[in-house]
Order: C-alpha cells, then sequence, then structure tokens
C-alpha cells in the first residue's frame, strides 16, 4: 500500500470509526468558568386555562448552565416567584446570591402565545431588557431558547446560540448490519431528527450558509462514495458528483452559490469548486500529494485545506484570484481539518500532540498554538456561528461522544447519545426559528 494511499484511508477511517445510534443526546458539564454568574429562572406563569407542554424556565435553565457561565438557583431555594419586575424583593434574592432574574409570563393570544420577558439586575434593582415575541404552542422550546439568546447576549456581549442546531451522523449494530443514521437536533441535543438512514457510511455533512441545504458523501450506490445535495424542508436530494475514485469533503461558499469539493478523477486527491447553478467545474489544486479537507474564508477568497505536500498533513491557504499557496501550521507532524473563525483572528483545527489528536487553536496573529482539548481521538470541530464555543467528536471511555469547549478552553461539555456512539458534528450556521419582539 503505498503512503498516498494509506493516508487516504487514514482520513477515511477517522470519520467512521464509531457505532453510533439516533437517540437525543445527554448534557454533561465537565468545566465552567470560576467566576459564573448567579441567576435566578423564575417559572414563567401562564395566565390561560390549556397547559403548556413545555416549561420555558426549564429550557433556560438548562441552556444557560450549559454555557458553563452561568449558575441558576433551583427553584426549590426561591423565596418568591415574581412574574413581573414590580413584585421582585430585591434583598430575598441578595441574600441568595443572585445577580439577575429572569422573570415573565406566558399569555393566549390570537398568534397562539404572548411571552413576556423582563431581565433584572439584583444590585442596581433595574431592568435591563424587557421583551414581547409571540408564537405558537409549538413553538414553545424554540422561544425558550430565543429567551437564552436574548440573556446571554445582554449579560456577555456575545450573541447567544442556543436556537441553533447540531447535525450528526450516528450508526448502529443490529441484527441485519450496520444501519447509518444522519441527524439533526438542537443545541441542546432536544428533538432529533433523522434526516438520512443508509446501510452504507455517511461522511462529511455540512451546512449552506442559509440552513435551508445540506452536503454530504454517501456510499449508499453500490457502495461507492457520491456527493449529496438535500433541500431540508422537502427532503429532496440529488448528487452533485459520482465520479470514479474520491467524492469527498463537501463545503459551501459563503454565498452558498458553489460547493468546494475534494476528487481524484483524475489521479490524487485534488480540490476543485463546483458552481450549483451552472454545475460548472474547477480544479484548483494539482499536486502529486494529497489535498483534502477544503473549507472557505468568511470573505469567500480563499480556500483553507489539508495537504501532505510537505511530507506531512498540514494546513495551507489558496488564495482564489490568483492560486497562490501560503503554509499556515508549522508546529507538530500533523494538522488537519481546519476552518477560520469568522474574524480571521484564528485557526481551529485537529492537531496532533505525543501520539494523541486534539483540537487546537492556533492564533494566526501572535503565531502561538493552544491545545483546547484532553480527550483522545479528538476529530470533526465545528464553530458555533457566535464564535465562542466548538463543537468535536471524541472518545470517552471507548465511547464515541460529542463533546463542546469554548474558544478559550474554560467551558468544556460533554453530549453523549443515550444509546450510542456519535460521530461527524456540525454546527448549523443561522439560528432553527427567529421570533421578533412584539412591537
Amino acid at each position: 500500500m503505498n503512503s498516498t494511499f494509506r493516508l487516504v484511508v487514514c482520513y477515511l477511517c477517522l470519520a467512521i470509526l464509531a457505532s453510533p445510534a439516533s437517540a437525543e443526546l445527554r448534557i454533561e458539564i465537565t468545566r465552567g468558568v470560576d467566576n459564573a454568574v448567579r441567576v435566578g429562572v423564575v417559572p414563567f406563569e401562564w395566565r390561560g386555562k390549556r397547559k403548556l407542554p413545555v416549561e420555558v424556565h426549564e429550557v433556560v435553565s438548562a441552556d444557560l448552565a450549559l454555557s458553563g457561565r452561568f449558575v441558576a438557583l433551583p427553584v426549590s431555594q426561591m423565596l418568591s416567584l415574581p412574574n413581573e419586575s414590580s413584585e421582585v424583593l430585591p434583598r430575598d434574592w441578595r441574600m441568595l446570591g443572585v445577580e439577575y432574574l429572569i422573570i415573565g409570563y406566558l399569555e393566549p393570544n390570537d398568534v397562539g402565545v404572548r411571552l413576556n420577558l423582563e431581565l433584572y439586575d439584583v444590585l442596581r434593582r433595574t431592568v435591563v431588557t424587557s421583551r414581547a415575541i409571540e408564537g405558537l404552542p409549538g413553538d414553545l422550546r424554540d422561544m425558550a431558547h430565543h429567551v437564552s439568546d436574548v440573556v446571554f447576549e445582554e449579560l456577555t456581549g456575545i450573541e447567544g446560540a442556543f436556537s441553533t442546531q447540531i447535525m450528526y451522523v450516528t450508526a448502529l449494530d443490529g441484527d441485519d448490519g450496520r444501519r447509518f443514521r444522519l441527524n439533526i437536533a438542537d443545541a441542546d441535543g432536544h428533538r432529533v431528527k433523522t434526516v438520512l438512514e443508509s446501510d452504507e457510511p455517511i461522511l462529511s455533512a455540512t451546512w449552506s450558509p442559509d440552513g435551508k441545504l445540506i452536503a454530504y458523501v454517501s456510499f449508499e450506490r453500490d457502495g461507492r462514495p457520491a456527493i449529496y445535495l438535500h433541500e431540508l424542508s422537502s427532503g429532496n436530494r440529488q448528487i452533485l458528483t459520482s465520479f470514479a475514485g474520491l467524492n469527498g469533503a463537501p463545503s459551501f461558499s459563503p454565498d452558498g452559490k458553489q460547493v468546494a469539493l475534494v476528487l481524484s478523477k483524475d489521479g490524487n486527491p485534488d480540490i476543485y469548486i463546483l458552481d450549483l447553478q451552472t454545475r460548472r467545474l474547477r480544479r484548483i489544486t494539482r499536486h502529486y500529494g494529497i489535498d483534502t479537507e477544503p473549507s472557505w474564508t468568511p470573505d469567500g477568497e480563499a480556500l483553507i485545506f489539508t495537504s501532505n505536500r510537505g511530507g506531512q498533513p498540514q494546513i495551507y491557504q489558496l488564495r482564489l484570484s490568483d492560486f497562490q499557496i501560503q503554509r499556515l501550521t508549522f508546529e507538530g507532524d500533523y494538522n488537519a481539518k481546519a476552518s477560520l473563525l469568522q474574524d480571521g483572528s484564528g485557526l481551529i483545527m485537529v492537531h496532533r500532540r505525543q501520539g494523541i489528536f486534539h483540537i487546537a487553536l492556533l492564533d494566526l496573529k501572535r503565531g502561538r498554538l493552544t491545545v483546547l482539548t484532553e480527550t483522545t481521538l479528538d476529530e470533526s470541530p465545528s464553530v458555533a456561528p457566535n464564535g465562542s464555543m466548538l463543537i468535536y467528536a471524541t472518545l470517552n471511555d471507548g465511547e464515541g461522544i460529542l463533546a463542546a469547549v469554548s474558544i478559550d478552553g474554560g467551558v468544556k461539555f460533554n453530549l453523549p447519545s443515550s444509546e450510542g456512539d456519535v460521530r461527524e458534528p456540525a454546527w448549523s450556521p443561522v439560528k432553527n426559528k427567529t421570533f421578533l419582539p412584539v412591537e
């Protein structure tokens, strides 16, 4: 087996090394910030007759705890349950060490449900912000995530990402063999939906910028890889490429009009760009080594990719205007699966240190590399749209799970499946549902 073929096999094996199942993901926080903000999320009063299917305060409390930046006071320890700022007794909450209150109530209206929210500063005795949003009873979980986003942004200055989704691949061994599933869930692991189920592996699933389309690699046609384009609303899908050899690693351009991908139809694996409207295919790299795992810079003017053209897998940047290539990583003998942060300040990637694969951040301005994870066989990092967290696949006690870590490494949590291993995560680029304030 030659070295080029071994490297291709290595990439594929890392991607499918799991036997997962498609169940809701549990949240296990393993590290939070030392100075977490203490909040009280008071149960939202429902001023209607029929019981609502979701307790908003429970979702909000779980979201804020998930961020690692907040500690929510248990409802059982609350001395009172105010639903409006006029009902708040600041002295009671100061005695409990609570810094902020999330309070509100729900009431029926012509649309379905109106949610009234107030974020209250206990120390200053002032309302930080108040909002009112409307939705259907079936939107309550989305409305609760929206509340979490509002609170998170008001108190941290960072846009919340609780209303987003994650996509991941699972597989389950059964009597008829292994079944692979492509799933989409809320960022907190709830409301799992299976998008595709197959007897063959599903790899490299990725989102379009507007979150309406996904692309992935499936081996369902005679066990050979092909890249599919899948519309989530309708379930309609089409084959983008199915050439002989490797078809892999699709990545949407920032404007959603093109897909970068890897093909070996002309010899060694190289990077191509496919125009989704004209279906014109352009070859971008030409090298005797392996060029793979393309991702776009936020401005769409360059590609970041993995290549062994220097002898070992390292990260390179290719400028599309003149095809100039620049090597970005020099520390370590293995760096792969990289993507730029939205502000261009850093590079998230898989980095091997002392024979163990970790997720690392390379500060492009200072040239400093920081290893963010402490687990083993860490792979497939995907950054949240707000740039504050990233999700990745790893092993925990021999079980394949998803895990997340903040960009500064201070917050960590695991997302194991209740029924097996999970792999290949991709964080959605946009919110699942956006609610506009009621005028």
